[in-house]
């Protein structure tokens, strides 16, 4: 009697462990499963050689969220020293007032400039006055740090054809208007002016779908056709 109760428990114990077992089997399948699903973007697709010395460098990126949530660092090699100053929901007025925090006290050596849609959205201001503060940005910052080179990114195209609400009150016709006063006043102060409007429209002049999440934001693939347009200007 006693041989069968010691019998009765080591198949209890044994059945535990194969429950224990198979359970973390699953588990580990299913994590498996998970992460092939994940797609990954291969930095093959935006690595150059790695024959330049960025050591005396320190670039900063300026904005709101799609420079917020900008995947730095699936997007670039790690040689790359890169700060992420783009805010969630920022104007221009607000980066205005704030440069010390997100520009000057990081002496860049380089600062990409990508804002102004959400004045677009938030303010009843016209396309000048958005124009007038991305101007009042780069004199500040030549003012203040007059080594540091200024790029100015145009702003992005939208898609309001998607069922998604983050294009709202935002119009192409606006963005245009603004990218050309940015872009004169670039051309008429010797700034590089970056022309990813151009970059992102499909044949009916919105961003394209595969490119955006949600009309406004960049998908991964935008995000990796925005950073090989920008790496020529950072090496």
């Amino acid at each position: 009697m006693k041989k069968s109760k010691k019998n009765e428990k080591n198949i209890t114990k044994y059945t535990i462990i194969l429950v224990v077992t198979n359970a973390l089997l699953i588990v580990a399948i299913f994590l498996l499963l998970i992460s092939k699903s994940v797609p990954i973007v291969e930095k093959e697709y935006i690595n150059v050689d790695n024959k330049h010395d960025l050591k005396n460098e320190n670039i900063v990126f300026l904005g709101d969220s799609i420079t917020d949530w900008y995947p730095f660092e699936e997007m670039y090699s790690n040689d790359i020293p890169i700060v992420n100053s783009g805010i969630a929901g920022y104007e221009t007025k607000d980066i205005l007032n704030r440069m010390d925090d997100l520009v000057y006290k990081f002496n860049p050596t380089k600062v990409f400039i990508l804002i102004g849609t959400n004045d677009i959205k938030y303010e009843e201001d016209d396309e000048q006055v958005v124009v007038d503060n991305i101007k009042k940005i780069i004199k500040e910052i030549k003012k203040n740090r007059p080594n540091t080179k200024v790029y100015i990114t145009s702003i992005f195209p939208v898609n309001r054809e998607l069922k998604y609400h983050a294009a709202e009150e935002r119009y192409n016709g606006e963005i245009l208007k603004i990218n050309k006063g940015i872009k004169d006043y670039c051309k008429e102060n010797n700034i590089t002016y970056i022309n990813m409007y151009d970059e992102l429209i499909d044949s009916k002049g919105n961003l394209k779908k595969e490119y955006t999440v949600d009309g406004l934001h960049l998908s991964k693939t935008g995000y990796v056709k925005y950073t090989s347009k920008l790496l020529q200007y950072i090496y």
